[in-house]
């Protein structure tokens, strides 16, 4: 690697950056992070912090995990790649499809088609739901419906879905065919209701109006995030999204649970459709398959949906559709090592754990901070949500977000920034010290923006 001079030197100048301006990057460059163990990252100058972004979402297992990147270089000294189309199958993507079937059977998921990452699983998901009822003779049925604030990644597939108008008006026209209900979301709705049960029932009631005005038997499929991630860590209400399933059920329509954040333990459950009780349709993974240690991302399919394709004889039921990497051999190595990790260490059981510490610091954040309006997790993912003014609930600027970002950070803690929101979604590994610390972190932060 080129020296430390180089590296700052070129910082944001022949790279663009995801979800960034190009210009702010370069008038203000990123923090080149360098090194990683545990639950911390070591920036380019030698600074050591606990990361509560978790990579981005993924990294689980912290940064140290020596089985996955045993099993990554023992794989590249094997096979380092062969192609999953037709005709070819490597040993690692056989082994990992049957660990994802057995980890998600309960969810009712029995195939897996894999992807280069959570992008991808959402535009397979969409495109498959699409196929399905070609195959079963109802090809009217290509809507979609989707949650507002929901987030399914950054295809024109994912973005039409998509419920955040940052993620989609550069790009539009999107998708056609694709309408937004309200999300069951307590501090902020159109219904202006705060208690859980009637907002969910306000917003089922609203998805009910959508499929009756566009018509059951037009729309393929309904997609949610189990717990709405970049969104803001919006927690639907216990019962959302079984009435979804419910309504999805009487219609005919297909549940797609976008899990690509809640898979693998983050809510304290396996999945967010188990956290919740509901069989969906499809699930789209990715990110803690392997930990971050490797692009990878799968769709898993239901029985109704594999039964289908697989009697089927004619040609809609041929899967015209994959990815240069889908069942890359390393990739599928590493997330056999990372299932294994992740149930050994009882992930889910220490997301829960530390996901009841982390509640109770964001409650007494909120107590001691004014400009925090509102604080949400589950498990071990959180948001806290800054406003100029409880009263009004007006959001925080984006001056303000980077000075508590900053000062966050200058008290040894990395957060990541989403409109008015901080999002925290730290390794699993998390300690109770650690929650602690982070907390602390925080709170300097925003005594210091303030």
């Amino acid at each position: 690697m080129r020296d430390k001079n180089f590296l700052v030197e070129n910082n944001a100048k022949p790279i663009w950056h995801p979800m960034a301006h190009p210009a702010e990057m370069r008038a203000q460059p990123p923090r080149i992070i360098m090194k990683g163990e545990g639950v911390h990252v070591t920036d380019i100058d030698g600074r050591t912090v606990l990361d509560a972004v978790g990579g981005l979402w993924n990294v689980n297992l912290g940064y140290s995990c020596d089985p996955i990147k045993k099993a990554i270089t023992d794989q590249l000294d094997a096979l380092p790649y062969y192609s999953g189309f037709r005709g070819a199958s490597t040993g690692p993507s056989i082994e990992l499809a049957y660990e994802l079937t057995e980890w998600f059977k309960p969810e009712g998921m029995v195939r897996a088609f894999f992807t280069s990452g959570g992008s991808d699983s959402v535009e397979s998901a969409l495109r498959l739901a699409r196929q399905y009822w070609k195959i079963k003779g109802q090809a009217d049925r290509t809507k979609f419906l989707a949650l507002k604030k929901g987030y399914h990644g950054t295809h024109f597939g994912g973005a039409s879905v998509n419920g955040n108008a940052n993620f989609r008006r550069n790009y539009e026209p999107l998708l056609p065919g694709v309408f937004h209900i309200p999300a069951p979301w307590t501090y902020r709705n159109p219904f202006n209701e705060t208690d859980p049960i009637k907002l969910a029932q306000l917003c089922a009631a609203a998805m009910e109006d959508e499929i009756t005005f566009q018509g059951a038997d037009t729309i393929a499929a309904f997609i949610m995030e189990p717990v709405l991630g970049a969104g803001g860590v919006i927690v639907p209400p216990d019962n959302f999204m079984k009435l979804a399933r419910e309504i999805c059920d009487r219609h005919g329509i297909l549940m797609i649970s976008d899990e690509v954040v809640t898979g693998f333990g983050r809510t304290g459950a396996w999945s967010g459709s188990r956290l919740w009780g509901v069989k969906p349709d499809m699930m789209t993974i990715a990110k803690a398959i392997t930990s971050g240690y490797f692009p990878l991302g799968a769709t898993l399919i239901g029985e109704k949906i594999a039964e289908a394709f697989e009697a089927d004889t004619t040609s809609f039921s041929s899967i015209g559709h994959g990815y240069t990497y889908s069942g890359h051999p390393v990739g599928c190595a590493a997330g056999v090592a990372a299932l294994a990790e992740t149930r050994r260490l009882k992930l889910d059981e220490n997301a829960a754990a530390r996901g009841k510490d982390l509640a109770d610091a964001l409650a007494q954040l909120k107590a001691r901070h004014p400009s925090v309006g509102d604080v949400r997790s589950k498990g071990l993912m959180a948001a806290i949500e800054l406003v100029a003014d409880r009263d009004s609930k007006k959001p925080a600027d984006k001056k303000t977000m980077a000075k508590v970002a900053d000062a966050t950070y200058e008290a040894g803690v990395m957060v990541r920034v989403s409109g008015n929101n901080i999002i925290l979604s730290p390794p699993l590994i998390l300690t109770s010290a650690d929650v602690t610390r982070m907390a602390e972190g925080i709170s300097a932060g925003l005594s210091a923006a303030s």
